[in-house]
């Protein structure tokens, strides 16, 4: 019995959730998350540039933790008994959605104009979960590996509603923004249907809106 008992409290045995699984728990962690640091952003006024360096720094810290954890049970029954809860069972071993996710975040940041940049990252912090979430509830239509029309529809409308008001909270309005919210909607849908090629959605979401992001803002000047 003390045998199994320790197998059982041992995080490394712990069952963690599929791709599958609604899994709300990630869901939120990934929406609450995101929007505490776009809170603080807004809060402290810093350039975008020294954000997208402070958050590459912590991408590089995952990445580091994940390969190493990967080789010590020890360290990986620390992340798992700390952070089970928002991990996928594909994780248990490999890499977790979190340094992909800083990454992303960084990439926007240092490469983009920092309004186009902070809109692609709203992207990724409401459009990926919102999607997953009807994607798994209603996704009987599948268009690509793992992709629903269900999913990518629900990602258009966020990423539409998300484009419309960013561009009326500075002022713009008119046919043009219609059509840049609109076209911002299947950029943002783009971008997270790409993970269907095995490119974590953590990273071509903010990556793939940005650039079409940048080109939209080119042709209507809303931003």
């Amino acid at each position: 019995m003390g045998v199994r008992a320790a197998m059982a409290n041992n995080p490394l045995n712990r069952v963690l959730a599929k791709r599958s699984d609604l899994h709300i728990l990630r869901k939120l962690w990934h929406m609450g998350s995101g929007s505490a640091c776009l809170f603080v952003y807004y809060q402290t006024g810093e350039l975008t540039s020294i954000w997208g360096w402070a958050i590459l720094a912590v991408a590089i810290g995952g990445f580091s933790v994940d390969i190493i954890r990967a080789r010590s049970e020890k360290l990986n029954a620390i992340v798992i008994g700390l952070m089970g809860p928002f991990m996928r069972a594909s994780e248990r071993n490999g890499f977790t959605g979190f340094p992909f996710y800083a990454l992303g975040v960084s990439i926007a940041l240092l490469v983009f104009e920092p309004r186009i940049a902070l809109l692609s990252v709203m992207f990724l912090v409401y459009s990926d979960p919102i999607s997953s979430f009807f994607g798994i509830l209603y996704g009987k239509d599948k268009i690509m590996p793992n992709k629903s029309l269900q999913g990518a529809i629900a990602c258009f409308f966020t990423c539409y509603l998300l484009t419309l008001f960013y561009g009326i909270a500075y002022g713009a309005g008119g046919s043009s923004l219609l059509w840049f919210a609109i076209l911002g909607g299947v950029v943002g849908a783009l971008g997270e249907m790409m993970s269907a090629f095995n490119i974590d959605d953590n990273l071509t979401i903010p990556v793939v809106a940005g650039l079409g992001l940048t080109v939209l803002n080119y042709l209507f000047q809303v931003l």
